[in-house]
């Protein structure tokens, strides 16, 4: 079916909403290690992949397979709730609880989903903290952060459980230069220190080319380019080079 080292596959896969096709036929295959990046203009279809991906979505035709599972198959909800275990999701907007604290927030899923005891957790949230450099922040509000350490918090929510695969959904969008270059340093530190698989969607290519060890481009329901960095830049075809250098398309009347 896939390589061994495919963590990641999705084959044949199509996703409508009424008569509007999303994806067109999906083939992609993502290496265990790997970080990916998905780019594409704004509704071809990126974040709809990834939630395929964490089975908020399931498709109309096609398989996903994550790990060796199928998980486009009929589950029973003990077993959703075991895959998605597999799975960290980093959400554009952190998507934190704001009544809870920073340290309450990154325990939720090991106190929702786990047995350990609260030392145990401590411990486990302690690593994250130091690793993230959010020490100082342990006891603060969501509200009493900036938006690049709220990123940082969600960051160490969605590895706390040590995930297989861990996906970004446009994770530098509404950041300052600075703030997006401590994220993209970010993923870089969780590609080396966790050795876990990425995928990120976004529109902004300084953090495609930054991370990235290979680019999946997506125009209208396809994937036109699957390739490294390096030469997603050479390429002829006219629609990637013009999305990756920003050329202005003719305005639709």
């Amino acid at each position: 079916m896939n390589d061994a080292e495919d963590i990641v596959v999705l084959k044949d896969v199509y996703k409508s909403f009424g008569s509007h096709v999303i994806l067109n036929g999906i083939n992609l295959n993502i290496k265990r290690g790997e970080t990916i990046v998905i780019i594409g203009g704004s509704g071809s279809g990126k974040s709809v992949t990834l939630k395929h991906i964490v089975r908020l979505l399931l498709p109309d035709k096609g398989q996903i397979f994550i790990d060796g599972q199928e998980i486009t198959q009929k589950l029973k909800a003990h077993e959703i709730s075991e895959y998605r275990k597999k799975i960290g999701y980093l959400f554009q907007s952190a998507a934190l609880i704001n009544w809870l604290t920073v340290y309450d927030n990154i325990a939720l899923p090991l106190r929702e989903n786990t047995k350990l005891s609260e030392k145990e957790i401590k411990v486990k949230i302690d690593e994250k903290l130091e690793l993230l450099e959010l020490e100082k922040a342990i006891y603060k509000l969501p509200s009493e952060i900036s938006g690049g350490m709220k990123k940082r918090v969600g960051m160490a929510r969605a590895i706390i459980a040590n995930p297989q695969v861990l996906l970004y959904d446009e994770p530098t969008s509404g950041l300052d230069p600075i703030m997006s270059a401590n994220i993209n340093q970010m993923v870089n530190l969780m590609k080396e220190q966790l050795k876990v698989t990425q995928i990120m969607v976004t529109h902004d290519m300084h953090s495609a080319f930054t991370v990235a060890d290979k680019i999946a481009m997506i125009y209208k329901g396809n994937i036109i380019f699957f390739g490294t960095p390096a030469e997603i830049k050479e390429s002829t075809d006219e629609r990637v080079h013009n999305f990756i250098n920003g050329v202005p398309q003719k305005m639709e009347r």
